[in-house]
């Protein structure tokens, strides 16, 4: 791995802990927490760095899903900052940064579960069927979770 992937994969990592410590501790990603800060900033740092990333040839799957992870970024910080949907904007924030969250599981599972365990991967290619449901299965958690965190927000933040 070079040095700009192991950067790249510490930065996901950090990522992924500090969106789960933001769950965990405030029930969603909120950009005025700190928890939420680092969530936000590395994740738009490993969405940058992927772009200098070219395993698979040129720009790819990987890159789209960095640019999608970015448009995602900038649409839910305008719509709970910048005050474009009223209301809702609260809303479609939450909804938006845990979208980005599940993003990130898209290249997790792939990169690991087509790399490891070293000389014998579980899956032999990205396409594999049984990685695509795990996908699926990891977009009907993330569609589970904006749910409930839409239920549990404080009508505070709801705009009510």
């Amino acid at each position: 791995m070079s040095l700009l992937g192991s950067f790249h994969t510490a930065l996901g990592l950090l990522a992924l802990a500090s969106g789960i410590a933001a769950y965990a501790l405030h029930r969603g990603i909120r950009p005025r927490r700190k928890t939420g800060l680092l969530y936000l900033a590395s994740t738009l740092l490993v969405s940058l760095t992927g772009f200098g990333l070219f395993a698979h040839g040129g720009f790819g799957k990987p890159h789209a899903l960095a640019v999608l992870t970015l448009l995602t970024l900038a649409f839910a910080y305008a719509a709970g900052s910048l005050g474009w949907f009223g209301a809702a904007g609260r809303k479609i924030e939450t909804v938006g940064y845990s979208f980005t969250f599940f993003l990130h599981f898209i290249p997790g599972i792939t990169e690991t579960f087509t790399r490891l365990p070293a000389g014998n991967p579980a899956f032999d290619s990205p396409e594999a069927p049984a990685l695509k449901a795990i996908a699926g299965l990891l977009f009907l958690l993330f569609l589970a979770g904006a749910r409930y965190q839409l239920k549990a927000m404080p009508s505070e933040l709801r705009g009510q």
